[in-house]
């Protein structure tokens, strides 16, 4: 089986607990967006930056060293992310409000230097440069706290990637800056922090968990409230541990902890006395977790977990969320797998669509992505994701586009409407959703693209039933143009090796009243070197203008030789393609 990549260790840093209602429901989370974070995300953390009561995303780039902040339209959407640059190698984010103007604040540890990135909010979404302290050591890691009790926020970091393997506190002043850091160093390398009243005298303890060689340790540390920490005990867990959530699974009062050991087995769940001692771990299966959380996903008022998935290298195994329900009594149901993304690295939840229900936001490492799973509670759709049209000439319409709705329960489910926003989709004649939807029963949405301008262009599938108080938004997406070809394919007869075809053409037409400027025609595929290509296309097309591509077949060895014409153009579309197929005898 593959694994995921490790630097000194893999990623971590602390899960809050999410708490979302209390009537019963079912869950399904769907990939409903995936959004562009470029920089290998390898965290995102979910927070209101602007104070819209909408949930927005920060992601880490850590090869770009970057932290990524995409703005939520509270509708489960996102807006395009905006870059910030931070220290290097940023592993994982905080969001709290540092120098105590109202503000939310972010701040990046950075794994590669000793450094971390404090970058105060204004209020608005935005933030101001970052403001690099130095914590001695590379971190890996990050949780905050009042750890000394003077009402301001401090610090716990995780530092498994630099010189001293140890855990630290920085001591905060208030106002964005941190008094230097207090390292101790544990009995294994310190890799991930979590941090909670674990024997509740009313002082923040710590939890750090790490592997050293072939040994797996949580250890906890119990603060004085000053700051300064007593070592308590220590207790075997699953390899390489790589998240920590802290939240009472019993509703005892007594936080309990939840592990991702990446490597194996699975997700490792330690049952808390309340004095700061903790029961013998017990775990739960699921592949490769590379980090774990809490939520109320089925709004049943038990905590339930949700992992993100790294997914095997050679995709034997998938990316995305597990989801452990949990019965309430500190235990939990086996993992339900939504498979989304490639190689998944964190995840975060928060209701993103505000109707009440916890979603959850993944970082895909390997595709630059922040992907949303939406909460859909009985409602399937397939597909889930982005709705992809072909590029399609304006001021017509193409092949209708067909969303399945699944109602999963066995019970009727009522469709209030069904709309489209954006002026260039509509509905098509092939929906046969009505008003209701049988138990276990399904139907089917179409949809139609009618580019009325050259580009790309958007919109969303609106969907208002009654197992959610919010509409279920599926994003539509599709490019117009104003750019023809006429064949789109080239089919050339057998043709002997060494000697040429008789050549064949394709017309490119603009149909626009205005020109269009061609960057470039050229021939792509392995086997570009099998066929010559002449135009008279120049480098502009003018208004209503057509111009012609000439190729010829000249096979340089035996076989199927496929290859293909591509244009370059600002028409709308672009690139498009002409399809070449020959065969050499």
């Amino acid at each position: 089986m593959a694994q995921p990549r490790k630097r000194t260790s893999l990623v971590v840093a602390l899960s809050l607990v999410f708490v979302l209602g209390h009537s019963a429901a079912a869950q399904f989370f769907e990939t409903r967006g995936t959004y562009s974070a470029v920089g290998a995300p390898e965290f995102v953390s979910a927070a209101d930056l602007n104070g819209d009561g909408k949930q927005d995303l920060v992601l880490t780039a850590f090869i770009t060293n970057q932290i990524v902040v995409l703005l939520g339209n509270g509708d489960g959407t996102f807006r395009p992310g905006v870059y910030y640059p931070v220290g290097r190698g940023p592993s994982a984010i905080v969001i709290a409000d540092f120098n105590r103007d109202g503000n939310l604040d972010l701040l990046a540890a950075d794994e590669s230097d000793d450094q971390i990135g404090i970058l105060l909010g204004n209020g608005d979404g935005t933030f101001q440069p970052a403001q690099e302290t130095s914590t001695g050591v590379g971190t890996l890691s990050v949780a905050t706290g009042d750890f000394n009790g003077d009402q301001k926020l401090d610090l716990v970091t995780a530092n498994g990637g630099g010189t001293c393997p140890c855990f630290s506190v920085l001591l905060g002043n208030g106002d964005g800056t941190f008094q230097p850091p207090i390292s101790t160093r544990p009995p294994v390398i310190s890799s991930v922090v979590g941090v909670g009243d674990f024997n509740r005298d009313g002082k923040l303890d710590v939890a750090t968990a790490g592997q050293s060689l072939a040994t797996s340790k949580v250890t906890i540390y119990l603060g004085h409230g000053d700051g300064t920490f007593q070592k308590g005990l220590s207790y075997l867990i699953g390899s390489s541990p790589n998240g920590i959530a802290v939240g009472d699974f019993r509703k005892t009062g007594k936080l309990d902890l939840a592990i991702a050991d990446s490597l194996g087995p699975g997700i490792s769940v330690l049952l808390g006395n309340g004095d700061g001692t903790f029961q013998q771990p017990v775990s739960y299966p699921t592949i490769l977790p590379n980090s774990v959380t809490t939520a109320d996903v089925n709004r049943d008022g038990k905590l339930d977990l949700v992992a993100a998935n790294f997914g095997c290298v050679d995709r034997s195994c998938p990316a995305g969320a597990s989801v452990f329900l949990g019965n309430g009594d500190g235990t939990f149901q086996p993992a339900v797998m939504h498979a989304a993304g490639v190689e998944d690295w964190w995840a975060a939840v928060a209701d993103f669509n505000q109707d009440g229900l916890p979603d959850v936001a993944i970082a895909d490492n390997l595709t630059d992505a922040g992907i949303a799973l939406i909460n859909t509670g009985v409602v399937s759709f397939s597909p889930s994701s982005t709705i992809l049209f072909p590029t399609q000439l304006v001021k017509t319409t193409g092949i209708p586009q067909i969303v399945t709705l699944s109602n999963t329960s066995a019970s009727s489910l009522s469709i209030t409407s069904i709309s489209v926003q954006g002026n260039q989709f509509q509905l098509g004649s092939g929906t046969t959703c009505g008003s209701s939807v049988p138990g276990n029963g399904s139907c089917q949405i179409a949809v139609n693209f009618m580019p009325q301008a050259k580009g790309l262009k958007s919109g969303l599938l609106v969907v208002r039933d009654s197992a959610s108080t919010k509409p279920q938004n599926i994003p539509l997406s599709g490019s117009g143009t104003v750019v023809t070809l006429s064949p789109t394919e080239l089919d050339f007869p057998p043709t002997k090796v060494g000697t040429q075809s008789s050549p064949q053409s394709a017309t490119v037409t603009n149909i626009d009243s205005a020109p269009v400027n061609i960057t470039s025609i050229k021939l792509t595929g392995i086997f570009l070197k099998n066929y010559t290509e002449t135009n008279t296309c120049g480098t502009q097309l003018a208004p209503g203008g057509s111009c012609t591509i000439t190729v010829t077949f000249v096979p340089l060895g035996t076989g199927e030789r496929d290859a293909a014409v591509t244009i370059t153009d600002d028409g709308g579309g672009s690139t498009q393609a002409v399809a070449l197929s020959g065969t050499g005898t």
